[in-house]
């Protein structure tokens, strides 16, 4: 059974992102649709699959990380704005058969991702 999972790595502390706040939301086109809501644990990993099942198709997708409101937490200064607060990540699912890990590697002044395992 295909699923979509995330995990959040604080690469400047060396850490989890523990307590990071992700929308998702699945695109068609110009609609862009709301379908929940997670959190990440202190391990930086979301509990469960983020979508799994029939709530998991072939599409394309959005990951919104609020990172800066993390940042804050941890008590990390920076101008405001900041450089990065709020982190989308547009992807596709080809097959949602598969399993489709999505890391976000955070610091303060930079961010990659890659399609994990």
């Amino acid at each position: 059974m295909g699923r979509l999972t995330t995990h959040v790595l604080d690469t400047a502390q060396g850490r989890p992102g523990e307590g990071i706040r992700i929308e998702v939301f699945r695109l068609e086109g110009d609609k862009r649709t709301s379908l929940k809501t997670v959190t990440t644990n202190d391990d930086g990993r979301c509990d469960s699959p983020i979508l799994e099942g029939d709530d998991f198709a072939a599409g394309q997708y959005e990951l919104v990380f609020h990172a800066g409101d993390y940042l804050r937490r941890q008590g990390i200064q920076a101008d405001e704005p900041r450089f990065l607060d709020v982190i989308p990540l547009r992807f596709g699912v080809a097959d949602a058969s598969q399993h489709y890990h999505v890391p976000l590697l955070l610091s303060p002044y930079g961010y990659s991702t890659y399609r994990g395992s």
